[in-house]
């Protein structure tokens, strides 16, 4: 049986492009296809399978997809999901376009629609199983399976703001598939970020102190900062809170599932601390090739 368009993908046909070819993509029998036969499954949950070949591995697995899910259902994240909101309002006009990178379950993408009742999302991530749960975050969000680092399956121009909230990078592409006057949302963690967690976790990812320099370095040929905001806050953790939101990091593939956190105890509260930064494209940046 053939899995219907899903109604928020639709607006999307005439922004997206066939990954192997590039040429627009159209709707028929269950699936998009390009008229060089390239075609791309829907699946039953709401997404459209766009990646194929060789799949990327960075994505969140099954367990780290519902710890996400619990975890930023406890509203824990609030301040920062508030902050990404305004940032992108900032920049998108009544019926504006916001590309999210590395969606996750959509929980970011949902609340900026939330703001801007005229835009539209689509959100991109590697994980099938939070892909599941973005499909469904909005009724105006539509949700794709898409790894950072290969380009885009987008046409140049379309978006007027790229989300890019705890996830990997691609400068180049952000520029490309945004708008001149539009602008990329990045938030990324401080070095205060969870210490009480890396206190007692010693399987927890600690961050790089040379990583805000590198991600000035990697977007400097792109993009200049239009303002930066330091969020940070203390807040309590139930024990199972503080699992899912280790569950949910990177730090989950170093830990031991079947006992995380050893003999020592899990903290009550933790300093949440993150970087948001709103950037302008710079003008035209010549190309590789």
């Amino acid at each position: 049986m053939s899995v219907l368009l899903p109604p928020a993908v639709e607006p999307f046909l005439a922004l997206l492009r066939c990954p192997p070819c590039g040429a627009r993509l159209r709707h028929g029998s269950g699936a998009l296809r390009c008229p060089a036969g390239h075609t791309f499954d829907i699946a039953r949950h709401g997404y459209v399978s766009l990646l194929t070949g060789t799949r990327a591995t960075s994505g969140d697995d099954a367990a780290m997809a519902r710890a996400r899910d619990r975890f930023l259902a406890t509203g824990r994240y609030g301040p920062i999901r508030r902050v990404v909101a305004r940032l992108a309002a900032d920049a998108v006009p009544g019926q504006g376009t916001v590309v999210d990178v590395g969606c996750g379950t959509g929980y970011y993408l949902a609340d900026v629609l939330d703001r801007l009742p005229g835009a539209r999302g689509l959100g991109l991530d590697t994980s099938v199983r939070a892909l599941r749960t973005a499909a469904r975050a909005h009724t105006r969000a539509a949700a794709a399976t898409w790894d950072v680092f290969r380009p885009f399956p987008l046409a140049d121009g379309v978006a007027d703001v790229v989300l890019d909230v705890f996830a990997p990078r691609n400068p180049s592409e952000f520029h490309r598939v945004l708008r001149p006057g539009g602008r990329l949302v990045v938030v990324r963690p401080t070095g205060r970020h969870l210490t009480e967690l890396c206190g007692c976790l010693p399987g927890m990812v600690a961050i790089d102190p040379a990583k805000e320099q590198r991600l000035h370095h990697a977007l400097a040929p792109f993009f200049e900062a239009a303002g930066t905001e330091h969020v940070e806050y203390v807040t309590s953790l139930t024990a199972p809170e503080a699992l899912d939101l280790v569950g949910m990091t990177p730090s989950a593939r170093h830990l031991n599932r079947a006992d995380p956190v050893g003999d020592g105890p899990l903290p009550d509260r933790v300093t949440v601390s993150v970087l948001a930064t709103a950037y302008r494209p710079r003008g035209p940046v010549a190309r590789a090739g």
